[in-house]
């Protein structure tokens, strides 16, 4: 059994502690699932709150004869602008990386990895970001563990980088117990009560359209859509966050 219910609770008032803040996301959904509460958290507080998504989404239904990628590319984008709308995080253009959806780079040697710490940097900087948003290191798939490859690096070459949280997305339901926090990863696990977030998180979820219900890409029978037992977790008023020890 996950050890998430054990970690201490804090409150809704946490958010307003977090000033600037920019959700980093590696598909269209996961600043939804993972920590659209805090995003509503955040608004409600009167902080500033910017995204970045970092792949284009695309392979979710890549055998759609219908849409082409570049048209599943907008879908997949557009919504993740409405469910910004609904968090009240829309204020501020979000960064589009657009790197390949399942093939996000996680390492130098790979494409596109430079240049996205680069304009990740940037955005940063610009924003003028106090805390960042981005996927636990070990969440179970390879681009969520590839956006915080991609993250780490931007943060090291900053001067002075903004606080990271950590959020969990497919943890919940695919994690081995080597994917979960370890002595040596010098963490430290929270929930959040997110209560007073909730009805927007589950509308920004719902707003993904293409990702929880039939309807949008009809013609891929094994594409994909976020399961009744996952949408689960993500019903509940707790989010789950990690963040590094205090040295």
């Amino acid at each position: 059994m996950l050890p998430f219910s054990e970690y201490p609770v804090r409150p809704a008032s946490f958010a307003a502690s977090l000033g600037s803040t920019v959700v980093i996301a590696p598909h269209p959904d996961d600043e939804a699932l993972g920590c659209g509460g805090l995003l509503a958290l955040l608004r409600q507080a009167a902080q500033p709150v910017a995204a970045v998504l970092v792949s284009d989404g695309t392979m979710s239904h890549p055998n759609s004869a219908r849409f082409s990628a570049p048209a599943r590319r907008a879908v997949r984008e557009a919504e993740f602008r409405h469910a910004l709308t609904i968090l009240w995080a829309d204020e501020t253009e979000p960064l589009l990386l657009g790197l390949p959806d399942s093939r996000v780079p996680a390492s130098p040697a790979e494409p596109g990895f430079t240049e996205a710490v680069a304009q990740l940097r940037a955005f940063l900087e610009h924003q003028q970001a106090a805390t960042v948003l981005v996927p636990w290191r070990r969440d179970p798939h390879p681009d969520h563990r590839a956006t915080a490859q991609l993250v780490q690096a931007t943060l090291v070459a900053m001067p002075h980088p903004p606080r990271r949280l950590e959020y969990v997305v497919w943890a919940w339901e695919r994690a081995a117990p080597e994917d979960l926090p370890a002595p040596a990863d010098a963490v430290q696990g929270f929930r959040l009560n997110i209560e007073a977030g909730l009805r927007q998180k589950q509308r920004a979820i719902a707003a993904h359209r293409s990702q929880v219900a039939p309807g949008v890409f009809t013609d891929d029978a094994e594409g994909f859509l976020l399961p009744p037992e996952m949408l689960a977790h993500f019903a509940g008023p707790y989010e789950v966050y990690f963040e590094a020890l205090e040295s």
